[in-house]
């Protein structure tokens, strides 16, 4: 299995605009982050994990020209926005895309996309929207997607939740406050983990920093870890000498064999 890291940013992305600090105008490349995304590929099989708005630039700098399906961890805007960019593979290619998506989360996303997915969903002729099916899960069901076998788990995100899963060796938590004591075994000694880590230190109300990402590596004793969902508080450099063994800050682009 391979996994890419399509974009390691957080909501605002790096460099923000209008922001001069050192890494917003770094000329490391590894400092450029877009918003969160994830390929996972298997013979052949490709899942994406969110549509962030910067989509279409991360399928083409990953020079993907299929998709088998797509998992969304929650509703918010920096996870989904770039979903319109699904119609090039659906119009082109003509079949239905399923779309993975807790059941919480469906009526605001039928609601959000109306164009395509309201009640008076319709295409003007010589348009076209998305062919997007959305597939509702609950938290802790297995969810076939694009022939992967994951392992859903919902993670306290302030007053929301966003969903992770463990597929394999493989365990992805993206926009997490806390690991619930109940995930703990069905996530204990993955050899991979994605961890999403906003910044060194003032602990934030809905996202792991730095300290708590590391805590909760320790605690589910994970083999190597990758930190995403990044801010412009760190430097990739720095944050890459500062983390202790094991643990790696992943970069928009990095690509790992599972």
């Amino acid at each position: 299995m391979r996994l890419t890291f399509l974009g390691t940013g957080t909501s605002f992305g790096v460099p923000v605009p209008g922001c001069d600090c050192a890494v917003c105008t770094s000329d490391n490349p590894r400092n450029w982050r877009t918003r969160h995304g994830l390929l996972l590929e298997d013979e052949g099989r490709r899942l994406l994990v969110d549509t962030p708005p910067e989509l279409r630039l991360q399928l083409l700098a990953a020079k993907v020209d299929h998709l088998d399906g797509v998992f969304i961890t929650h509703a918010h805007a920096d996870h989904v926005h770039g979903i319109d960019d699904l119609r090039a593979f659906t119009t082109r290619e003509g079949y239905r895309l399923p779309v993975y998506v807790a059941a919480e989360y469906e009526e605001e996303l039928r609601t959000r996309f109306a164009y395509f997915w309201g009640p008076d969903a319709r295409t003007t002729p010589g348009s076209s929207v998305p062919g997007l099916d959305l597939v509702t899960f609950e938290d802790r069901d297995r969810v076939e997607a694009a022939g992967f076998d994951l392992e859903t788990v919902a993670f306290p995100h302030g007053w929301f939740r966003s969903y992770g899963f463990r597929v394999g060796d493989l365990a992805v938590i993206v926009d997490a406050k806390e690991v619930p004591d109940s995930a703990v075994p069905l996530l204990q000694g993955v050899p991979v983990l994605v961890i999403n880590a906003l910044w060194y230190g003032n602990p934030h109300p809905t996202h792991f920093n730095v300290e708590e990402a590391l805590e909760a590596a320790r605690r589910l004793e994970a083999g190597t870890t990758y930190l995403t969902h990044l801010t412009h508080r760190v430097d990739h450099a720095d944050l890459e000498s500062r983390l202790p063994a094991g643990v790696k800050p992943a970069w928009d682009g990095l690509t790992i064999e599972i």
